[in-house]
C-alpha cells in the first residue's frame, strides 16, 4: 500500500518498500486543465495556445554531493554521466494514462559520493500551475513497478515550477522527503539556487 505523502513529510523507502530497494522509479503525470491552454495568455506566448495539449512539464533529477550539484539529468541529457540515472524522455503535452514522464534510478550504482537526488518540475512551456491538473509524482519499487509512494501537487498558483522531492542518503538507507516547493523557471538552471535550502 502506498503512502500518500505531505510536504514535508519524510519516510525510509526501504521500510515502505518491505525490503532492500536496488532500483526505484519517480513517475510524474499532469494534464491540462479543460480549456485552460486555449485562453491563450502565456500558450500564445509560447507558441501553439491552440489546444488544449500544449503544457510540457519537465521532469528532472539533480544529483548532489553535499551541497554541490556534481550531475543532473532532464530532457537534454537523459542519462546520469556514471549511467545509474535514466530518463524516459520528453513528453511535451501530458496526454495519456499514467505516468508522463520517468527517471529511473539504479540506486546500487549511484556513487558512494552522491548524497541526495532532488526531483523537480518545471514548466517548460511558461504556463503557471494554476493551468494544470492532477499533477503527481510517485515513487516505485523497480524490481515489481508497486508504488511505495505517492505525492500530490495540489498546490496551484502563479508558480512555474516545483522542487517536488529529495531521495537522500541516512545511516546507510535511503530516505524520500516529500518537499514540494514551489518555485519559478521554465529550466532545472533557474531552480539549483532554491533547491540548496533544502539539502
Amino acid at each position: 500500500m502506498a503512502v500518500n505523502l505531505e510536504k514535508g513529510q519524510k519516510i525510509s523507502l526501504e521500510k515502505e518498500a518491505g525490503g532492500a530497494l536496488t532500483k526505484v522509479v519517480m513517475g510524474l503525470g499532469w494534464d491540462a486543465k479543460q480549456g485552460e491552454a486555449k485562453k491563450g495568455l502565456l500558450g500564445g506566448l509560447f507558441g501553439g495556445g491552440s489546444s488544449e495539449s500544449s503544457i510540457d512539464l519537465d521532469a528532472s533529477c539533480i544529483l548532489f554531493a553535499g551541497d554541490k550539484a556534481v550531475d543532473a539529468v532532464y530532457f537534454g541529457q537523459l542519462k546520469s554521466k556514471d549511467g545509474s540515472i535514466l530518463h524516459s524522455g520528453d513528453n511535451r503535452t501530458g496526454k495519456g494514462e499514467g505516468d508522463d514522464e520517468q527517471i529511473v534510478v539504479d540506486l546500487s550504482r549511484v556513487p558512494e559520493s552522491v548524497t541526495a537526488l532532488v526531483f523537480t518540475v518545471n514548466s517548460f512551456t511558461g504556463q503557471t500551475f494554476d493551468a494544470v491538473a492532477n499533477a503527481y509524482c510517485r515513487l516505485l519499487n523497480g524490481a515489481n513497478q508497486s508504488e511505495i509512494a505517492r505525492y500530490t501537487l495540489t498546490s496551484q498558483g502563479s508558480h512555474t515550477a516545483q522542487i517536488m522531492a529529495k531521495v537522500y542518503r541516512h545511516n546507510g538507507e535511503w530516505k524520500m522527503h516529500a518537499i514540494g516547493e514551489n518555485a519559478t523557471g521554465r529550466t532545472i538552471n533557474d531552480l539549483f539556487k532554491p533547491i540548496t535550502a533544502f539539502l
